[in-house]
C-alpha cells in the first residue's frame, strides 16, 4: 500500500551533502516531495521555480550566506501572497543565533545530530500550521469578495428603488431650486445615504462629526466614503469635497489655493 503524498513540498538546505541526502530520503519515505540544495543560491532557485514548496529545513551556519540571510531572501521572494514555514538546523546551539533565527521567522529549530522521528513530528506540526494559514487566507479572500458583492448589491438596490419611484436620485441641470447648485452627473451613481455622507465631507466634517450627525458609526461612515470614492472614480476626500463645493465658496477657494 503506497503512502499518501503531502501537498506541501519540502526544501532541504545544508552545505553537507550527506545530511541533505539523509533528510531527503527519510522525508520522501514519509510521503513528502523533497528538493535538495547545498547552498543558499541553489535553495533560492528551487524556491522560485516551484511554488509548491511550503516547508524549508535549513542549516544555520553555511558558507557565503547563512540560514538567516536565506530566510530574508525567501521572504522577499514570497511576498504577501505565498506562505511557507521554516525549521532551522544547527550544529552549534548558540543562544544568540537561535534567538536571531526565531526573530527572523524560523518557526522551530533542531540541533544536529537530529532525532529523525522528533524532526518528523516537527515537520508535521509546521505542515499543519501552514495548511491552516493557507485555509484562513482563502477564507478571508472569499469573505472580502462577498462583502464587496454585498456593497455593490446595495448600490444597485438603491438605484433600482429610485427608478421604481420614477425619479432620479439627484437633481440634474435645470432641476435645482433657485440658490441651490446642481450636482455633477457623476454623483447620479450614489445612493441617497452615500450622497448625504459625501455632502457632509464637502462641508469639511470629520468621520466622527458625520457619524454623530447621522446617528451611525464611524466605520459605517468610512464605508460610505469609500463607496462614494469608488463609484465617482475619485481618489480622496479632498477631490470629493471639491466636486460638491460651489466654485465661489470660501471652502472651494481654500482647497484650490494649496
Amino acid at each position: 500500500m503506497s503512502k499518501s503524498v503531502s501537498e506541501v513540498k519540502v526544501l532541504v538546505v545544508d552545505d553537507q551533502p550527506v545530511i541533505v541526502e539523509e533528510l531527503c530520503d527519510f522525508l520522501e519515505n514519509q510521503g513528502y516531495t523533497c528538493f535538495a540544495a547545498h547552498s543558499t543560491a541553489e535553495a533560492l532557485e528551487h524556491f522560485q521555480a516551484d511554488d509548491g514548496i511550503g516547508l524549508v529545513l535549513s542549516d544555520l551556519h553555511m558558507p557565503e550566506r547563512d540560514g538567516i540571510e536565506l530566510m530574508r531572501a525567501l521572504k522577499e521572494l514570497a511576498g504577501r501572497q505565498r506562505m511557507f514555514e521554516a525549521i532551522m538546523l544547527t550544529g552549534r546551539a548558540d543562544k544568540q543565533d537561535v534567538i536571531r533565527a526565531l526573530r527572523e521567522g524560523f518557526a522551530d529549530y533542531y540541533q544536529k545530530p537530529m532525532d529523525l522521528n522528533e524532526l518528523l513530528a516537527g515537520v508535521r506540526r509546521q505542515e499543519q500550521a501552514l495548511l491552516e494559514r493557507r485555509r484562513n487566507f482563502r477564507e478571508l479572500g472569499t469573505l472580502n469578495e462577498r462583502l464587496q458583492y454585498l456593497a455593490d448589491s446595495i448600490d444597485d438596490l438603491y438605484q433600482d428603488l429610485e427608478k421604481a419611484r420614477g425619479q432620479g436620485v439627484h437633481r440634474r441641470a435645470g432641476d435645482a431650486p433657485e440658490g441651490e447648485s446642481e450636482l455633477p452627473a457623476v454623483f447620479d451613481k450614489l445612493s441617497p445615504r452615500q450622497l448625504e455622507v459625501a455632502k457632509l465631507v464637502s462641508k469639511g466634517k470629520t468621520n466622527y462629526q458625520i457619524a454623530c450627525e447621522l446617528g451611525i458609526t464611524e466605520n459605517t461612515v468610512k464605508l460610505y466614503v469609500s463607496q462614494a470614492l469608488r463609484l465617482t472614480h475619485m481618489h480622496n476626500r479632498t477631490q470629493l469635497a471639491l466636486a460638491l463645493t460651489p466654485r465661489a465658496s470660501p471652502l472651494h477657494q481654500r482647497f484650490t489655493t494649496h
